[in-house]
C-alpha cells in the first residue's frame, strides 16, 4: 500500500536568521518510515529539515519540508496520487510570528520590522499568532485513507490526555489518535474510531499495531 508519514518539527521565522520551533526530532516518524518500509509498503518521508535522525532513511520518497504552510504545501501536492494512510506524525508549530513591537522614546509600543531584530534597540514584544491546523484537512484531501494522527499532552493526567485524543478523532475525522506525552506517561495510547484505546509499551508495539491498521 502507498503510505505517507510526516515526521519532525516544523519552523516559523522571526525575521531572516532566528526561528520559533520545538523539541521534535523526528526519529518516531522516521522510524515508522523504516518499519511500513521493511514490510512491503510504499512510503513517501514528509521531513522537517531540522529532523535529528541518524539512521539511514529507507522510505522510497523523502521530502524535506520547513514551516507549517510549506508542509501543508507538499501535502496537497500528494493529493493526486493513489494514498491508502496517511500517519500524521511530524511536531507542527501551534504558533507563528506575527507583529513585532519594540517601545518607543515615549513609552508606546512600535511596529518594527528588519531582515534581523538588532538587540542594542532593547526588548521586543513579539506577538504568537496560531497557525493552520493539517490534521482537520486531510480527510478532504485523502477521502479514501486511513489517517492517523498524534496528540502530544504535557499536563493533566493519562485520562485527560486520551480523552484529547479521542476528541481529535471525533473533530478531525481520522481512523486514529497516537496519545503520548508527559500527561500520558511511559508508552503510547493508540486511540480508534471506535473510540477505544490500546496501551502499547514501546516504539516496537506501536509500529506493529499501526502495521496491523494498514494491512487491515
Amino acid at each position: 500500500m502507498n503510505c505517507i508519514v510526516t515526521a519532525g518539527p516544523t519552523y516559523e521565522p522571526l525575521d531572516q536568521v532566528r526561528r520559533l520551533t520545538n523539541f521534535s526530532t523526528g526519529r518516531l516518524g522516521s522510524g515508522l518510515a523504516n518499519y511500513l518500509t521493511a514490510n512491503v509498503h510504499r512510503v513517501i518521508l514528509l521531513q522537517g529539515s531540522y529532523a535529528m535522525v541518524s539512521e539511514e532513511q529507507r522510505a522510497q520518497e523523502v521530502i524535506p519540508f520547513t514551516t507549517t504552510a510549506d508542509l501543508r504545501a507538499r501535502l496537497q501536492t500528494l493529493v493526486a496520487r493513489s494514498i491508502h494512510a496517511v500517519f500524521h506524525a511530524a511536531a507542527v508549530s501551534d504558533f507563528a510570528f506575527g507583529k513585532v513591537f519594540r517601545q518607543g522614546g515615549t513609552g508606546e509600543m512600535v511596529e518594527v520590522q528588519a531582515g534581523k531584530f538588532a538587540t542594542g534597540g532593547g526588548p521586543l514584544l513579539a506577538e504568537l499568532v496560531p497557525t493552520a491546523k493539517i490534521l482537520p484537512e486531510l480527510r478532504g484531501w485523502f477521502s479514501a485513507a486511513l489517517l492517523v494522527g498524534w496528540k502530544f499532552e504535557v499536563d493533566g493526567s493519562r485520562a485527560s490526555a486520551l480523552e484529547a485524543g479521542r476528541k481529535q478523532v471525533r473533530e478531525c475525522k481520522t481512523d486514529g489518535c497516537v496519545v503520548n506525552g508527559a500527561a500520558y506517561g511511559d508508552g503510547f495510547g493508540l486511540v480508534t474510531k471506535e473510540e477505544t484505546c490500546v496501551h502499547l509499551n514501546d516504539r516496537a508495539e506501536l509500529f506493529e499495531a499501526l502495521l496491523h491498521h494498514v494491512s487491515g
